[in-house]
């Protein structure tokens, strides 16, 4: 499998690239962003611009892949309408619609949000926002899109925010985690579940399209190993 994500170095991000590079069947990962990574494998090749809007230039080097993984995105607080929609709807479509055309065969997986609004109707400005990429993800000619919607994430090995913040939310909730999970087992989500389960619809083809936090879950799990026959 070759698979292409797009926000590496965000908090699920990072939990996805993580899982891909562990995974045996991956045999290519490529990331796209702003940043590199940091991170060195001998699977992982990375592609670093500042204009994330075009792609004309570099797609030779989009070409051939399996799946998508978008984990890219900011957090409305303190943003207009019209710049939100040019980072979450514009740039998402200027990318998912180039892979379209160049990777018929591609399986498209968007990480959107609890609460995503698929009506574009709602007061709430991020959710329309979210929803009208989401459908507009669903028009285009790929194998499969999958919509993940997750609430809570956790992130797992070492894995931080670049929001500070998210970071300071994460250490004074530390603590809590194990009660909050205890408590709420289908409703939080680890980076390392997320990562699992982007892989797993990729090579499963689950029929249901969008995803909240308990399906991803269950998406996620290994597939149980076969009972022997005890005669």
């Amino acid at each position: 499998m070759k698979v292409v994500i797009f926000g590496a170095t965000g908090m699920v991000g990072q939990g996805v690239l993580r899982e891909c590079l562990l995974d045996p069947e991956v045999e290519l990962v490529e990331t796209v962003g702003r940043a590199a990574t940091g991170v060195q494998n001998a699977k992982l090749r990375e592609i670093v611009r500042e204009d994330l809007f075009d792609y004309q230039s570099i797609e030779p080097q989009l070409t051939g892949f399996d799946a998508c993984f978008w984990c890219l995105g900011v957090s409305s607080t303190g943003m207009n309408e019209a710049d939100y929609e040019r980072v979450t709807y514009t740039m998402t479509m200027a990318a998912a619609e180039s892979l379209a055309r160049l990777n018929s065969q591609m399986t498209f997986v968007y990480v959107s949000g609890l609460g995503t609004d698929s009506t574009e109707n709602g007061r709430i400005m991020w959710a329309r926002i979210k929803g009208k990429t989401e459908n507009a993800l669903m028009r285009l000619p790929f194998r499969a899109v999958y919509l993940f919607r997750p609430g809570f994430i956790q992130p797992l090995h070492g894995i931080e925010s670049r929001t500070p913040a998210y970071r300071k939310f994460y250490k004074f909730a530390k603590p809590l985690m194990p009660l909050a999970c205890w408590a709420f087992p289908s409703r939080i989500l680890t980076t390392e579940e997320i990562g699992r389960a982007m892989l797993a619809v990729v090579r499963k083809a689950p029929s249901r399209r969008i995803l909240e936090s308990a399906d991803i879950k269950v998406v996620s799990r290994p597939p149980k190993a076969p009972q022997r026959d005890p005669t």
